[in-house]
């Protein structure tokens, strides 16, 4: 066992895992996996009319309304998702996708199909969420310069300041105060507007 298989055993010890599918040879199989890979499993049958949010990854049939109940579609995922297709006929193809899975399990379900399952829907769900994190921080780092631009502009006109002095004084207030530029920006900002 490598040491990337060995670290991805060792998080799966570490998480809940709900599986909501029926009650039968393959529900019960994938359950017993998932305890062999040491997760805290916990089985709903019939689904839920919500999925709940406290766990860290979840194994669940493709019925139709399950968009309705997973509680973070469309937004925010709170676990790692995983659906679980019937054989035979061809899954609902619209309903897949938005149901927005992490990783997709075919049945019958088989011992390397969980594992594979599992590492892929977690591996997707913490790279979904560290994208999110950089982009929040992006757009958190574009108003403050949005802010800084503007309360540059205010000041510029209201104190007949030239770029690099409305800067400075943006810059020693900021210092004085111990904040962010961004927040003594926006402070300047908004009480301009009021004033105005």
């Amino acid at each position: 066992m490598t040491s990337a298989e060995r670290s991805l055993r060792a998080e799966f010890a570490k998480l809940d895992a709900l599986v909501a599918v029926p009650r039968d040879d393959d529900g019960e199989f994938l359950v017993r996996e998932l305890q062999r890979a040491r997760a805290r499993v916990r089985h709903v049958w019939p689904l839920p009319d919500r999925l709940p949010e406290d766990t860290d990854i979840i194994f669940c049939a493709l019925e139709p309304g399950l968009p309705e109940r997973i509680p973070w579609v469309p937004g925010e995922p709170k676990a790692a998702l995983t659906v679980v297709v019937a054989p035979g006929a061809a899954p609902d193809l619209g309903l897949l996708v938005n149901s927005a899975p992490d990783a997709v399990l075919h049945r019958p379900i088989t011992s390397n199909g969980v594992l594979v399952s599992l590492a892929l829907a977690r591996s997707h769900f913490t790279y979904d969420r560290r994208l999110r994190w950089r982009i929040n921080k992006l757009d958190e780092s574009l108003r403050g310069m949005r802010a800084v631009e503007r309360a540059k502009e205010i000041l510029m006109r209201t104190r007949q300041m030239c770029e690099e002095e409305a800067y400075r004084f943006i810059r020693g207030q900021a210092m004085r105060r111990r904040a962010p530029i961004s927040v003594v920006a926006a402070a300047i900002v908004d009480s301009h507007d009021i004033l105005s």
